[in-house]
């Protein structure tokens, strides 16, 4: 298996990552932006191993782009929520999406400016209000015309406009 640090490497990108570039990692963010917080959702959502999923949610916590919570609701289990540190990944996020979206397909999702009901242009400014709004004044909803597949709790919650980071109920 290989390795996840770039020791040799003195560059801002490598310790990046370290942090963020194993293969699920950046889907467990993007779920953690759209409203995902339990373990069973993640999994149920990304079809993900339950041993992949839990060291990578243990890695995002330790590395600071997550916290973990109890579940008030459910004794024993714990709520994920993205950090200050996460959620500074947005732009990121949506550079590679943009960029998913450009050379390898469209995205199925929309993203809007809750203010004004603009979408985000390539770069995620709002073309009317001349911002680059952060994720907690985004909304996100499907892109009309796109087939629904899946039937998990997670992408039925996503049917439907939804804020980034406020909890999905599903």
């Amino acid at each position: 298996m290989l390795g996840k640090d770039y020791t040799d490497q003195d560059c801002a990108l490598a310790r990046a990552l370290e942090v963020v570039g194993e293969r699920w990692t950046l889907l467990i963010l993007r779920d953690a932006f759209y409203g995902v917080r339990r373990f069973n959702d993640f999994q149920a959502h990304l079809d993900i191993p339950k041993a992949v999923l839990a060291d990578r949610l243990s890695s995002l916590v330790a590395d600071g782009l997550l916290k973990r919570n109890p579940d008030p609701g459910h004794a024993g289990r714990h709520l994920y929520e993205l950090t200050a540190s996460g959620r500074d990944l947005w732009p990121a996020m949506h550079a590679l999406i943009g960029w998913g979206s450009r050379h390898r397909g469209s995205n199925s999702r929309l993203f809007v400016h809750a203010t004004c009901g603009t979408e985000l242009d390539e770069d995620g400014r709002c073309s009317r209000c001349r911002l680059v709004p952060g994720p907690d004044e985004l909304l996100t909803q499907p892109r009309k015309g796109r087939a629904r597949r899946r039937t998990d709790p997670v992408a039925i919650a996503l049917r439907h406009p939804h804020r980034l980071l406020e909890p999905l109920e599903t």
